[in-house]
């Protein structure tokens, strides 16, 4: 996936073909594991997967090999990038599940969750979108959940504990996930909607 020159947006829908209802993207996919079963599960939603990571897009690459069929896209850019490019309300769905915490203090300027990341975030998704976030860091989690509610753009969708102590139905595992209830973390799950725009 090679992003277009600066100052010209990108309608991510176009990367696939035969056209497609959604596009959800993908921050720092791993392995693919949870890219390939949303893409399995929903026919007709685009995923674009962005990893920089050349072992995760390898692992990714051979189930997809079997599967051409299925629309996904990846992608070595910064998710930054990806995200700053695309067309206002063009994604529908965007997944950050468990992230790198950068634990220490004088690192929390690394986290993707910031102001203007949250920005574009909102920028960039529908009306009704969905922003799911997953880390079994407990810093990050209340680091997390702090700035998207105090940004003002998503609304958080649990309403009661077991909606942030439970992963949906609809949201495969990872091994990232599984690797932290082995070592006796457990996992926090945050769903956020894309709140209506004013004058919409």
């Amino acid at each position: 996936m090679i992003l277009p020159p600066a100052g010209v947006a990108l309608d991510p829908a176009i990367l696939f073909s035969p056209a497609v209802t959604a596009v959800w993207l993908e921050i720092g996919f791993g392995s693919g594991e949870h890219l390939l079963a949303q893409a399995e599960a929903n026919p007709g939603v685009g995923l674009i997967g962005c990893e920089p990571y050349i072992n995760g897009i390898a692992a990714a690459l051979r189930p997809l090999s079997e599967r051409p069929d299925l629309p996904v896209r990846l992608t070595m850019q910064d998710a930054r990038a990806v995200l700053w490019t695309v067309a206002d309300r063009s994604l529908a769905r965007v997944f950050l599940l468990f992230p790198d915490p950068w634990p220490k203090r004088r690192h929390h300027k690394r986290r993707f969750v910031q102001p203007a990341a949250l920005d574009q975030l909102a920028r960039a998704m529908i009306d009704g979108g969905e922003f799911r976030f997953a880390t079994d860091h407990r810093e990050y989690a209340r680091w997390t959940l702090g700035h998207v509610l105090r940004h003002g753009a998503f609304e958080w969708l649990a309403r009661s504990p077991n909606d942030w102590r439970s992963r949906p139905a609809d949201w495969p595992a990872t091994r990232y996930e599984r690797k932290a209830e082995r070592a006796g973390r457990a996992p926090i799950f945050l769903r956020f909607r894309r709140r209506p725009r004013l004058g919409a």
